[in-house]
Order: C-alpha cells, then sequence, then structure tokens
C-alpha cells in the first residue's frame, strides 16, 4: 500500500503539472481576423486527456522503477571486465558516412517528392553542422576544462566579422582569412582568460557573459567598421583555384558542362563544413591524449589537486579559452562566408544559450553526445516547423511554428530528468594503461593458468 500510495502521489502531482503546461498549448490559438492576436479556444477534453496520459505513465513508472533499477544493477566481479557494448564503437562511423551521403539523400528525398535539396541542405545539414562545430569548441572549455564559458558566441562574432572585413575590406581570399579569423578569435580567448584566472563556477560565467555582451554593443556602435545594426553585406563567396562554384558563366560547373543548379554551391559549401568539423574533432581527440589535455580534465575534476600535482593552471585555463575560441573562430568565418551577410543580430546571447544546451545535453566531454545533441536541438526545432500532422490533434488552427520551442522546450526538461547527465554521459579514458579486453573476456587470468 505504501509503495501504491507514493506512485499516487507522483501520478497526481505530474497530471497537475501537465494540466498546467498543457493547457496553453491546446487552448490558445492565432486569429487571423483578429491581427494575429491569441485567442482561448475550449480544448478542456484534450487538456484532461492528455493530463491523465502523463499521470498514468508517472504511475505506472514508479511502480516498476525499483524492479528495473534491481535488474540494472552491475554485479562487481573483479574478474571480468567487459568494455562498452561495440554499437558505441561504431556510431561515429555511422554518423560519418551518413554526413558525406546527405547531400545524395537529400537529393533523392526532394526526387520523391519531399522536401527541396536547397532546403534540406541548408537548414538541416549546414545549419546542424555548425552547431556541431561551434559544440565541438565550447565542450573544450566546459565539457574537458570546466570552465563555464556563457560567453562564446563573441568568438563567433569575432571570426565572422574579422573573416567578412578581411575578405571584403582588404580583399583577402577566404582561404587566407579562415585561419587568420580563427587566430584572431582566439587572441580574443586569451585576452578573456586573463581576467578569469581566479574565477570559477557561476562568477566565471557572469564575466564570459559580460564579454559577450561588450562585444554585441562594440558591434553595434562602431558603425563606419562594422556597419551597426545593418551588419555588412556583399560577403565575397568562397571560390575554388580562383573559379567559382556558382552556376554563372566561367563558373566551375559550368565548365565541366553540368546544367545550371544552385545546389551545388550549396553542396561544395556543406562539404566545406564537414572538413572543418572532421577538423575540429580530429584535433580534440589527439589533445585529449596530450599532457595539456590531461591537465584540462584534471583541472576540470579538482584544481586544488591540479595545482598541488604541479601543473599550472594559468596556462591551462588560457590554453583552453584560446583553442576553444579558435574553433568558434572558423564557424563565425564560414557563416559569413556562407550568408554573405552578418549583423549583431546573429550574436546575442541566446546562441550561446543554445550552444551550451547542447554540450550539456551531449553529456560533459563526449564529442559523439555532443554531435546527437546538436541534431536533436536543431534538426528538432527546424521540424516542429512542418508538423502538419498535429493538427488533428490540436485542430486545424494549431500552427506548430509558433510553439515549437515550447514543445521543444517540454521534450528538453523530460530528457533531463531520464538522462541527467547528457545523452551520453560516459567517456572513454584518456590513456589506457593495459589493452582493452573483448567483450565478456576476463581481465584477469583464470585459476585454471
Amino acid at each position: 500500500m505504501g509503495k501504491a500510495g507514493d506512485a499516487f502521489k507522483s501520478a497526481l502531482l505530474a497530471a497537475l503539472v501537465t494540466l498546467g503546461l498543457a493547457f496553453p498549448i491546446v487552448a490558445l490559438r492565432t486569429d487571423t481576423n483578429l491581427s494575429n492576436q491569441l485567442v482561448l479556444a475550449e480544448r478542456w477534453g484534450l487538456t484532461f486527456i492528455l493530463a491523465a496520459v502523463v499521470g498514468a505513465g508517472v504511475f505506472l513508472l514508479t511502480l516498476v522503477r525499483p524492479v528495473l533499477a534491481a535488474r540494472a544493477t552491475p554485479k562487481v566481479s573483479s574478474r571480468t571486465a567487459a568494455p562498452p557494448h561495440p554499437f558505441r564503437r561504431y556510431l561515429p562511423r555511422i554518423g560519418l558516412a551518413l554526413l558525406i551521403a546527405f547531400p545524395f539523400i537529400a537529393s533523392g528525398i526532394a526526387a520523391a517528392g519531399g522536401p527541396g535539396a536547397l532546403k534540406l541542405l541548408d537548414n538541416y545539414g549546414i545549419q546542424i553542422l555548425t552547431y556541431v562545430l561551434l559544440g565541438w569548441g565550447l565542450n573544450i572549455v566546459v565539457g574537458l576544462a570546466g570552465l563555464l564559458d556563457l560567453g562564446y558566441v563573441a568568438f563567433y562574432a569575432v571570426g565572422a566579422y574579422s573573416s567578412a572585413l578581411l575578405t571584403k575590406t582588404f580583399g583577402l581570399s577566404f582561404w587566407l582569412a579562415l585561419p587568420l579569423a580563427g587566430i584572431l578569435a582566439a587572441f580574443w580567448g586569451l585576452l578573456i582568460g586573463f581576467p578569469v584566472l581566479r574565477l570559477r563556477g557561476d562568477y566565471l560565467a557572469i564575466v564570459t557573459l559580460a564579454f559577450a555582451e561588450i562585444v554585441r554593443l562594440v558591434l553595434i556602435n562602431w558603425v563606419p567598421v562594422t556597419g551597426g545594426y545593418a551588419g555588412l553585406s556583399s560577403i565575397p563567396k568562397p571560390t575554388l583555384f580562383g573559379y567559382s562554384l556558382g552556376s554563372e558563366p566561367g563558373g566551375i560547373p559550368s565548365l565541366i558542362g553540368l546544367p545550371p543548379s544552385p545546389v551545388y554551391r550549396l553542396a561544395f559549401m556543406y562539404y566545406l563544413l564537414l572538413a572543418l568539423a572532421l577538423f575540429t574533432y580530429w584535433v580534440t581527440q589527439k589533445l585529449r591524449s596530450l599532457p595539456v589535455g590531461r591537465a584540462w580534465e584534471a583541472m576540470r575534476e579538482d584544481e586544488i589537486a591540479c595545482r598541488s600535482l604541479g601543473i599550472n593552471t594559468v596556462t591551462t585555463k588560457l590554453s583552453a579559452f584560446a583553442t576553444g575560441a579558435f574553433f568558434g573562430g572558423l564557424a563565425g568565418a564560414f557563416f559569413s562566408a556562407h550568408q554573405s551577410f552578418v549583423s549583431p543580430k546573429s550574436f546575442e546571447f541566446m546562441e550561446s544559450a543554445v550552444i551550451v544546451a547542447i554540450v550539456v545535453l551531449g553529456g560533459l566531454g563526449s564529442a559523439v553526445g555532443v554531435a546527437i545533441a546538436a541534431v536533436v536541438m536543431i534538426g528538432g526545432t527546424e521540424l516542429l516547423r512542418e508538423l502538419d500532422a498535429l493538427k488533428a490533434v490540436f485542430g486545424n488552427d494549431f500552427d506548430p511554428a509558433q510553439y515549437r520551442m515550447l514543445l521543444f522546450g517540454l521534450a528538453m526538461v523530460l530528457l533531463m530528468i531520464w538522462r541527467p547527465k547528457g545523452l551520453i554521459s560516459t567517456r572513454e579514458p584518456t590513456v589506457r594503461l593495459k589493452p582493452q579486453p573483448a567483450r565478456g573476456a576476463p581481465s584477469f587470468p583464470s585459476a585454471a593458468e
């Protein structure tokens, strides 16, 4: 009776909370006859049905949770040590194969009557990969070094404006401006690193947030250089050996006899961004195995113990800030070249919040988890724009584009309840003292030996 009573209380509380959360979703709609104002539509039946479903789910979950926990408790054995499931090892390879084939998959979907290839490549492929690159860059600072940085969008902005000014004002090639933008962003990472050497936790987050706001205000008010709110437009597109990648005469597609199509340039930009993301992943994994990477992880666990071991925390923090900022600058340079336009509106605090959410949801320090979280967060919000099937549940007046952030926020809350340490909470060790045993094989010699 005690277990059932606790389960009933939890179910009742969950139903009441769901009732309060679901009411704005199912009861509000937009009336186009009243200048797009929100009006109240009575859908009490649907609201109570949702609350009842959630309450019944919580009731059953509370009853079976002790049984599941008992089954999931690992048996401690000093004789066997099984490595993670092989699927975890092949997951990056599967993801890489899908990423390489994505432009062809998008063309196949478009040919089958789905969304256009341009929309799939731009709204899903390039946008998701941009946040994967930003997430991996911030993962160095937050996930590996343990430094809470809420102003990472500042390095993104520095890279974007640096590349735009170098290519448009000074006439440099994009291929020269790309590494220079990363280096300039890394320089600003060093500058922000010096004032926060003695700060950690919430205080560090406040300072980095203030730094991002300072950068945004400079971009707004330094009108002769940055263009203010109007931003910078007509940024030159990247070329390959001096040849354009567009459909205009003299471009590479026309020279090799391909029919005119804007897909070629977009596919080239997609593969360029994929190469930058893979370069970031490779560098991050190599740095983890070097002394500087192990120093980051040691500082994340305990800074005082890190100092007692003789590790210079000053250079460790500065290297983490500079390295993470470098990859943020690369992402910004690509963004300005791809969009041919930059403005301060693209570098507000919300961008930093999204990048931090990707790192936390994916699992601190997990590169694969960050990539999966970027696909779920960015791809999920874009997908919710087009879920017209929800109209069958919420009515024909329901517009998923208006409620996508609310629905996605609810999904994020449920995800963090289910996986509080992120999608992938375990990380492969940086250094192995012994070869990894086969799955299920004994890690020590048996008694017969």
